[in-house]
């Protein structure tokens, strides 16, 4: 009868065991169907290797270029070489901008520091790259000294739009008082009443462009500073665009178009287009008016405006259009820019009766379109009086074939104000990888724990305390891995073109770059964070008992030593993690995006470091050191076990060579697996060669993913009580359900003998140490009372 009860129980613990597994890699299965539901397994886009020369970068089908070069593939030249002019020199100067002389004025002038002159290069007639003549400037003026020359415009616009635009063409040392002062001169040589000269107000044109190079932060400040010399800059290029006759005026950051209808057409409607060029500077034949009454956006089309007003009031009109190649003019005080998405501006006015008139509008938003999605936008103007960007009369028109549409009551300065979310990308294969080798280590830790529990009597030993904290750890850590390791929120977003999900409500984003808060995802990132910490920990606990049992066998273990490394093994890691999220709150709680100080946005876990802030990163000192240090410490114990142990000469050795060998590698390898040697491949992903790293990773997640199934290997299967229950479990299913013959009774007879052999060859001391080798029955030895007692830890 007790038989009976034992057969029945081994019954019971396979038929669980073997539930287990089937309920894991079910579940695995099912989350890689969800996911090839989604859409994340689809095929990347393949992207040309090399297509794009001389710095290009491939997006959205075509290369987008530097301003340098041009083509199809940035291989046309879009630059004169460097050049002198008399004394002279100048470096590469890009084809539609003012390149600095080398030269600067003195030390002991007024403009100290400030280029001697300024040379154009532009295209000829005839097609070809010319440089310009040199023109020289004053090194006794300054921005500041202009600003006090305004009232002589009208007789020195010439002279004075010359030494601003030569003041202005190094935009890297322009500060946030000379933009200001800058704004206030060029705003009043276009103003009508000061009569400057119409050369003068070209220059002016480029002085504008160069301005929008200089870095946002400066234009922030400057905004404080600058009172109205922003606003009535915008509000003169306005009115200069009414006055150019059907021509234009084209520069890298600055477009102005004027059309006027003739007598004999009587459209009530005019288009303004830009089109796509081969770099994201605007460049002359980009932009173009025509007199007629309905948009037309084509695959080459950045932005249209339709300015619209009544049939009997367009003849003899004046239609004026400009164009901003970003918002750095605009610094708004509700929409803050985060990132360097191009905001185009677009503006468009009518001479008279301006209250007669609506306008239409469709954008072609550029961006990288594999990197971002488009989460919101507003149709929006700009607000002189207020200084703000403003819906008042704007509404979202459809959104088609990629194209944002706007519909206004009035004309002014119109934007489309976009918030772009990230579209993280991972290498699915790898994905893939990861999912199924924490399936199967999730299968493996938990039948370990389950062998460690159920066979400690047959083992005659109680439970490796050490073992089941580190199984029951790493089996959480990988649990929450596959689970909760990614941002659902953020994955659910539609990622697709058409932008089906965007809001229809035209309200203004807060910034350009959206980040959704998620108090789940972070919670998920705090505890992937305490309890990979924990198996790191164990891992470190595990090495420090190896070295009392195999290397100090002749002293005493310390007192309380399981409750001092169980206290360690699970309390240290929740103080760091608990002191690393305090202090991050504490330092940005006013921040509603607090969290991704913590961890990263597309998956739920610590974010990564950065070079701002290297040293004060949570990652760092959370995260990085701890491990780093642990895994240094286990690197020396497990040298001087491996030498002074597993590898060393033995004249008591009985067995062959080939089986000693063959136990010190699998001995070693046990080691190594429990003590957490496979992470050191991690830094070895940071090689900056993208192959060498790609081939690493793959190796690091084998390794480190399949964690649980070695060790359910090496400390389960391996031992001699599971092949002795797996073997009788075998035997008991074949005879219960009767679709196979009971096993020849010589085979378990043979494996007894094969196993028995193989732990005689090992050193006395492998008896002592109940992880690295298999536990013997009591049928086949018997331990001594010192043995029993060493083996209960």
């Amino acid at each position: 009868m007790p038989s009976f009860h034992i057969c029945r129980l081994r019954v019971l613990v396979a038929i669980a065991c073997g539930l287990l597994t089937a309920v894991v890699l079910g579940l695995s299965i099912w989350r890689i169907v969800i996911r090839i539901q989604r859409g994340t397994f689809s095929p990347p886009i393949s992207t040309p290797t090399q297509f794009c020369r001389n710095g290009g970068t491939w997006e959205n089908g075509r290369c987008i270029c530097t301003e340098e070069w041009r083509g199809l593939r940035c291989t046309i030249v879009n630059f004169c070489e460097n050049s002198t002019y008399q004394e002279l020199n100048f470096a590469r100067i890009p084809v539609g901008r003012y390149g600095p002389s080398v030269q600067t004025c003195g030390y002991n002038t007024l403009n100290a520091g400030r280029p001697l002159a300024i040379r154009l290069c532009t295209f000829s007639p005839y097609g070809e790259i010319i440089l310009q003549n040199v023109t020289r400037g004053n090194c006794s003026e300054n921005l500041e000294s202009l600003e006090k020359q305004i009232d002589n415009i009208a007789t020195k616009s010439q002279n004075i739009s010359i030494e601003v635009q030569i003041l202005t063409s190094n935009t890297t040392e322009l500060t946030a008082e000379n933009i200001t002062s800058a704004s206030n001169v060029v705003g009043q040589i276009f103003n009508e009443s000061r009569k400057a000269t119409s050369e003068a107000k070209r220059l002016a044109v480029s002085t504008v462009s160069q301005l929008l190079d200089v870095r946002e932060d400066i234009f922030q400040v400057a905004t404080a500073d600058a009172n109205n010399a922003f606003t009535t800059l915008i509000e003169q290029m306005e009115n200069y665009s009414l006055t150019l006759n059907n021509e234009s005026v084209v520069e890298p950051n600055v477009a102005i178009q004027s059309f006027n209808p003739g007598i004999h057409e009587h459209s009530e409607s005019v288009r303004f287009s830009v089109q796509k060029g081969s770099s994201d500077s605007l460049v002359s034949g980009s932009i173009f008016a025509e007199n007629v009454n309905t948009l037309n956006p084509d695959g080459q089309t950045e932005l249209q405006i339709l300015l619209k007003t009544r049939k009997n009031n367009a003849i003899s009109k004046k239609f004026g259009f400009v164009v901003y190649q970003n918002n750095k003019l605009f610094q708004s005080k509700t929409f803050m820019t985060k990132s360097n998405f191009s905001q185009k501006i677009i503006s468009g006015k009518i001479g008279e009766n301006e209250n007669d008139a609506s306008v239409e509008m469709v954008f072609n938003p550029t961006y990288n379109k594999k990197v971002f999605q488009l989460y919101s936008h507003a149709c929006v103007y700009w607000n002189l009086s207020t200084n703000n960007w403003d819906t008042y009369g704007c509404k979202k028109g459809n959104v088609t074939d990629g194209f944002l549409g706007c519909q206004c009551n009035h004309t002014t300065n119109f934007a489309v104000l976009m918030s772009f979310k990230r579209n993280y990308q991972y290498p699915e294969s790898l994905d893939t990888l990861s999912t199924l080798g924490c399936a199967l280590s999730i299968a493996g830790l938990a039948l370990t724990i389950i062998f460690q529990i159920v066979t400690r009597k047959v083992r005659k030993t109680s439970v490796t305390w050490v073992m089941v904290s580190l199984c029951v750890s790493m089996l959480i850590f990988n649990l929450l891995f596959v689970f909760g390791i990614e941002n659902t929120q953020n994955k659910n977003l539609n990622t697709n073109d058409t932008n089906t999900n965007i809001p229809s409500t035209n309200i203004i984003p807060e910034t350009d770059t959206a980040d959704i808060p998620n108090p789940s995802c972070t919670v998920f990132a705090a505890l992937l964070h305490y309890f990979l910490l924990v198996t790191f920990t164990w891992n470190g606990l595990n090495a420090v008992q190896l070295y009392f049992f195999l290397i100090r066998t002749m002293k005493p273990l310390p007192s309380h030593f399981i409750l001092f490394i169980s206290l360690v093994g699970w309390g240290v890691p929740a103080i760091v993690v608990g002191v690393t999220v305090g202090i991050i709150y504490a330092q940005h709680m006013k921040d509603p995006n607090w969290e991704l100080e913590y961890r990263q946005e597309e998956i739920c876990w610590l974010a990564t470091l950065n070079r701002n802030g290297f040293i004060s990163h949570p990652f760092l000192w959370s995260f990085l050191i701890p491990v780093t240090i642990i895994l240094i410490t286990n690197i020396g114990i497990f040298i001087v076990i491996t030498v002074k142990v597993l590898w060393k000469n033995n004249q008591n050795l009985t067995s062959t060579k080939k089986v000693s060998f063959l136990k010190k590698i699998l001995s070693t390898l046990s080691i190594a697996v429990v003590f957490g040697l496979t992470w050191i491949l991690s830094y070895l992903m940071l090689i900056n060669n993208d192959d060498i790293r790609i081939i690493f990773s793959y190796i690091f997640c084998l390794a480190n993913t399949t964690q649980g199934l070695q060790i359910f290997i090496l400390y389960t299967i391996r031992t001699k009580v599971f092949q002795n229950e797996a073997s009788k479990a075998l035997q008991s299913l074949s005879s219960s359900f009767g679709r196979m013959k009971p096993l020849p009774s010589m085979t378990p007879l043979r494996l007894r003998v094969r196993m028995y052999n193989m732990l005689r060859s090992l050193p006395n001391i492998y008896e002592h140490f109940r992880l690295l080798e298999s536990s013997l029955t009591t049928e086949e030895t018997t331990l001594t009372k010192s043995d029993q007692t060493n083996s209960s830890v």
